[in-house]
């Protein structure tokens, strides 16, 4: 499992991925889960990644191939006219791969090469638009109605993201926002691990912003889920006293 999330804001897209993956517990690994292709001044395009690890590492694979000599390729994510163009690619390769998996290894291998995908960006005088991939292929995109996309491990990071979001929001609350999503995550489920990966795509900079791995070491991330407990068992004793029925 993994736990992944894209957001939009106003001022352009803050994405966030952990780096673990497991066949159980006693086969725990570190693998990237974000990925980017940029030329810079003229397009952005981010990839994440959830599910099967042979699925995705094989879509991203092909991805990369498809990036090395656009000029002789079709499909390549560095020719293609729009952000929507760039996520019917990937919901087509996704598709295919799956498919092709599921019929090498026979029919009671369906649904074991299930994976899905986040793809954010931004195409030279458009707008920053943000994609939900299914493993079917098709897609939704983004918008300030459903302004953020989780994929994995997505039930303990939700509340606060759906408590704290605001598309005005800075970066800088933004990554907040997100820290304290993936130490709620952390802290509930083993099968979402550090490190975590960063990335800051700004409204028309057309190449990252900010881009980090963070450690679990990190003193940041150690303040804020430090802090955040604290914050939270303050908020718990300042709510109103339950009273008991027969208690005086």
């Amino acid at each position: 499992m993994t736990y992944c999330v894209g957001m939009m804001l106003e001022r352009g897209l803050v994405l966030m991925s952990d780096t673990r993956t497991n066949s159980g517990v006693d086969n725990i690994s570190t693998f990237r889960k974000m990925y980017h292709w940029e030329v810079p001044g003229e397009r952005i395009i981010a990839l994440m990644a959830a599910g099967n690890l042979a699925t995705t590492q094989s879509v991203v694979s092909q991805l990369e191939e498809r990036t090395k000599a656009p000029a002789e390729r079709h499909n390549s994510l560095l020719q293609a006219d729009t952000m929507f163009q760039v996520a019917t690619i990937v919901g087509k390769l996704l598709q295919d791969t799956i498919a092709g998996q599921e019929c090498e290894n026979g029919h009671s291998a369906a649904g074991t090469f299930s994976a899905s995908m986040i793809v954010a960006g931004q195409i030279k005088g458009m707008a920053p638009r943000l994609f939900l991939i299914y493993p079917e292929g098709n897609f939704i995109e983004g918008s300030f109605d459903t302004p953020f996309f989780q994929i994995g491990e997505t039930k303990y990071g939700r509340p606060i993201l759906i408590r704290g979001y605001d598309p005005k929001m800075t970066f800088e609350h933004a990554v907040k926002l997100l820290t304290v999503s993936f130490d709620s995550t952390l802290k509930a489920n083993l099968s979402v691990g550090m490190p975590l990966d960063l990335l800051v795509i700004q409204r028309d900079r057309l190449k990252p912003l900010h881009e980090r791995r963070i450690e679990a070491d990190d003193p940041y991330f150690q303040a804020v889920s430090t802090r955040w407990g604290e914050a939270l068992r303050q908020a718990l004793y300042a709510l109103p006293d339950y009273k008991l029925t027969g208690s005086p």
